[in-house]
């Protein structure tokens, strides 16, 4: 059983990795969090790391902390765990938590220098790219590719 008043934990919490080592994670007050409620989150990217707060939150035009931005993130094989707690004068405020595979939440550059040829003789064009880049795909051969032409 959560302490504090039902309905004051974050909702619509999630996260989104971009531009391979960025993160930023959102939510949104408990429908019946107290106007003072104040937000902390704080995560953990692996079991041995120590849990570590936000270092540059989000706020609303109120001052509410709504999310948090990351730098240097590490994408590591385990699940990371995310915890945000809140405070108010007045009330306990429940917590929320939970564990995110940061792979699955990665948004991928698009393929590094694609370059297109093309010859009459034979007719065709032949197009060529690199992986896109990525913090923790070791085996290029993971990732698939869809060519979208859009004029002959």
């Amino acid at each position: 059983v959560f302490a504090g008043v039902n309905g004051s934990a974050i909702e619509n919490f999630s996260c989104v990795i971009y531009n391979v080592s960025f993160m930023n994670c959102t939510w949104q007050a408990g429908r019946d969090a107290p106007g003072d409620t104040q937000y902390f989150l704080y995560w953990k990217n692996s079991r041995y790391d120590d849990a570590m707060e936000c270092e540059l939150y989000i706020k609303d035009e109120n001052g509410r902390n709504m999310g948090c931005r990351f730098q240097n993130v590490k994408i590591d094989i385990e699940e990371a765990y995310f915890l945000v707690n809140g405070s108010s004068k007045n009330s306990l405020i429940q917590f929320y938590d939970e564990y995110i595979q940061l792979y699955k939440i990665e948004i991928l550059t698009p393929p590094l220098n694609a370059t297109v040829n093309c010859t009459r003789d034979p007719a065709g064009c032949i197009i060529t790219w690199q992986p896109p880049l990525t913090s923790h795909v070791e085996d290029v051969n993971c990732f698939e590719y869809e060519i979208s032409i859009q004029k002959k």
